[in-house]
């Protein structure tokens, strides 16, 4: 590096780096607060009117975007003051390809003022990944961005149980008296989640609960645990298990069947790293597996007698994305489309929906062949390449993030996490840190000599 280069870096000592990090940390938590919606309902979201709606309610997608440019601009000027950093490689130009053929795909939508809320919101997770691939990448201490999500991480779970205990009943009754006379068409997903018991916290419904669960409590808890410049590890132990209890009766008080496998897998990959001997190993994987599934078929019992409908119901938002993917394989509909297409081809007794229940299969009824192949290629890409390697010893952050980021992946299958902001711009994000950042001396310590 230029003596010149060593100037500039130094005499901007740390306040970009903090400044950008806790910029982009602060924006994705302040996302699990107010953006929790689908991308494809935003037009149900009114703007709050006064202080009280500011801070209770949630916000129009749109009023993030002016704050994501206060973002970009700090990590342009991160970018530019610190020259050295990743190196752009071939997977990491897939977002780009799939942004672009969502925009060409847009130019034959049959609804534009869906296709344009809908690209809009890709063009931020774009700028999420690049984000965390050119800038973040670029941040040595990483502890402000956490502490931003961690703090609107710690809010959903207070909400979680301040519905628990009462302030469900409360909600329901409001937006029967005063929120339902007023919508013209209320989506049928809305109606059975104000039915119902199940929490949501300040997401859509229950299982974007376990979705933002399944993607943040794995780096929540490897950030505490790693917090040990602040907090003694008396303190660390309490708090990662406090956060663990509550993340984990947020998730069972969510009711979300997909939420709790996958939160069993995700346990079983992080036994699995553990170094100890195999036998014991083995023990607990098998005796964790036995416990979680037992308890699951118990508490679920009376959802498989009665047919497992929302089971059935995935499955004719499936067959009818496939039908119109076979039917419109270039274009497709255009992006967040879906719910017009199902319209004229479900079942007259099928169940209203506007969104497949899987982020691949959308991209193929919504953006054609063509969309669902980059962005397949995207995800697995930068999931086998941002694995962190055994090699990497205890860099447990790095993979507590890839871990979560495998959750919302898998998640996707079954749900529509990538058209909800508070869970796409937060994977977005770690997938380009996870591919931007090589393996460093805070998050791979040296081996003790």
């Amino acid at each position: 590096m230029k003596p010149r280069d060593r100037v500039g870096i130094h005499s901007h000592g740390p306040f970009l780096p903090r400044l950008f990090s806790g910029l982009f940390g602060g924006l994705l938590g302040l996302a699990l607060l107010k953006f929790g919606n689908p991308v494809v309902l935003g037009n149900m979201v009114e703007r709050p009117d006064g202080v009280y709606e500011w801070l209770l309610t949630p916000w129009p997608i749109p009023f993030g975007y002016p704050l994501w440019v206060i973002v970009g601009l700090a990590g342009l000027l991160l970018f530019a003051a610190v020259p050295e950093g990743p190196k752009l490689r071939p997977v990491a130009v897939l977002p780009l390809l799939w942004l672009a053929w969502e925009l060409v795909a847009g130019t034959r939508t049959v609804n534009p003022a869906l296709t344009i809320a809908t690209v809009q919101h890709f063009a931020v997770c774009v700028a999420c990944f690049y984000l965390g691939f050119f800038c973040l990448a670029r941040v040595s201490d990483r502890s402000l961005f956490f502490l931003g999500l961690l703090a609107g991480f710690a809010v959903v779970l207070a909400a979680g149980f301040e519905q628990h205990f009462g302030g469900l009943a409360e909600t329901r009754r409001f937006f029967q008296l005063y929120t339902l006379p007023t919508l013209k068409e209320a989506p049928p997903e809305l109606l059975k989640r104000m039915s119902s018991n199940r929490i949501f916290s300040t997401l859509f419904y229950p299982n974007t609960l376990a979705g933002v669960l399944l993607l943040l409590l794995p780096a929540m808890l490897a950030f505490l645990w790693q917090s040990e410049r602040w907090l003694a590890k008396d303190a660390r132990v309490f708090l990662v298990a406090v956060l663990a209890g509550a993340s984990l009766a947020c998730l069972y008080w969510s009711g979300s069947k997909g939420g709790w496998l996958l939160m069993l897998l995700l346990g079983a990959m992080t036994l699995l790293r553990l170094r100890f001997r195999r036998r014991w190993k083995i023990l607990l994987l098998s005796g964790g597996l036995a416990l979680g599934l037992a308890g699951f078929f118990l508490r679920y019992a009376g959802f498989f007698e009665r047919g497992a409908t929302s089971v059935s119901a995935r499955f004719d938002y499936w067959r009818a994305a496939a039908a119109t993917a076979r039917a419109h394989p270039v274009w497709g509909t255009g992006p967040g489309t879906f719910g017009l297409a199902y319209q004229r081809i479900k079942r007259p007794d099928a169940e209203m929906s506007r969104l497949v229940h899987n982020d691949y299969l959308q991209q193929a009824s919504d953006s054609g062949l063509a969309g669902c192949v980059a962005y397949v290629s995207f995800i697995i890409g930068a999931l086998v390449l941002g694995r962190p390697r055994s090699s990497e010893g205890a860099g447990w952050l790095r993979f507590a993030v890839w871990l979560g980021v495998l959750g919302w992946s898998v998640q996707g299958c079954f749900e529509f996490g990538l058209y909800i902001p508070a869970l796409a711009w937060p994977a977005f994000g770690f997938l380009g840190w996870l591919l931007g950042a090589p393996a460093n001396r805070i998050d791979t310590p040296p081996p003790a000599r």
